[in-house]
């Protein structure tokens, strides 16, 4: 016997129906051997800002505005700055609101459901 004669001829038995030719092509999805690289050079892309230090006359003049405007019960504006948690630097933010309480010994103030770190306020002034 030469060249597969004793199977040339022989008739298959299909036992399973053929999958339809519309459906074949999603048994194949796409692969990437690289996962997550995409999210990994979008994150080493994104820029940080670095924080502004104020001065000693800007900190003294915060520190007198803060009480002032907790007494007067004034919306205000503050522009804070956030750390990034994976890389130096971070953003800075801009909260509308009125000052609910200031925690001298936390370093703290609220600012109604914010609590934002006086350490971090680059600005305050009325809304």
């Amino acid at each position: 016997m030469n060249n597969y004669e004793d199977i040339i001829n022989y008739n298959y038995i299909m036992q399973h129906a053929r999958m339809p030719i519309n459906k074949r092509a999603s048994i194949f999805s796409p692969f990437s051997a690289l996962t997550g690289y995409e999210d990994i050079l979008k994150e080493v892309r994104r820029e940080t800002k670095s924080q502004i230090k104020l001065s000693d006359d800007e900190k003294e003049l915060l520190n007198y505005q803060l009480p002032l405007l907790i007494k007067d019960k004034k919306e205000i504006i503050v522009v804070y700055f956030i750390k990034d948690k994976y890389k130096i630097g971070g953003e800075y933010f801009t909260q509308k609101g009125i000052i609910t309480k200031i925690d001298n010994e936390k370093r703290l103030i609220f600012l109604e459901n914010n609590r934002i770190p006086l350490d971090d306020i680059i600005e305050i002034k009325e809304a």
